[in-house]
């Protein structure tokens, strides 16, 4: 998934694995005007492909390097920080017992209902206090 913030989500996609996928649907922001923009991510992210990918679509990549990196890089840490923003969307997508156990056997369906939870997640967003 693709997340502007805690309460929009951009773009997602179901997958077995998580870096291929998230290339592409980084490769679907392009041109979208997102340059310039810093993509947080994961350390499950921080492989060279990916940092390249958002280096080429001129985003800046804030992702820790792992540990047993060789030449590990300097990342915006404060700015790292607010990817609990990003968490917090998939918590409340999760707290929808639905998502969270998969009880929908085809992908269309259970596609449809992130999609649903997501606009519900909204609605309920804009009547919080």
């Amino acid at each position: 998934m693709v997340a502007a913030d805690d309460q929009n989500a951009v773009s997602f996609s179901l997958s077995p694995g998580d870096a291929p996928e998230g290339r592409e649907l980084l490769k679907t922001l392009h041109n979208c005007g997102w340059e310039g923009a810093s993509v947080l991510m994961d350390k499950a992210y921080e492989g060279n492909e990916t940092r390249q990918l958002i280096l080429e679509l001129d985003m800046q990549p804030v992702v820790p390097p792992k540990i047993n990196r060789l030449s590990p890089w300097e990342y915006d840490k404060e700015m790292y920080k607010k990817r609990n923003e990003v968490e917090r969307l998939f918590r409340r997508l999760k707290g929808f017992r639905r998502i969270f156990s998969r009880f929908d056997k085809l992908d269309v369906v259970f596609r449809f209902f992130i999609n649903f939870a997501l606009i519900v997640d909204r609605l309920i967003s804009v009547n919080r206090p």
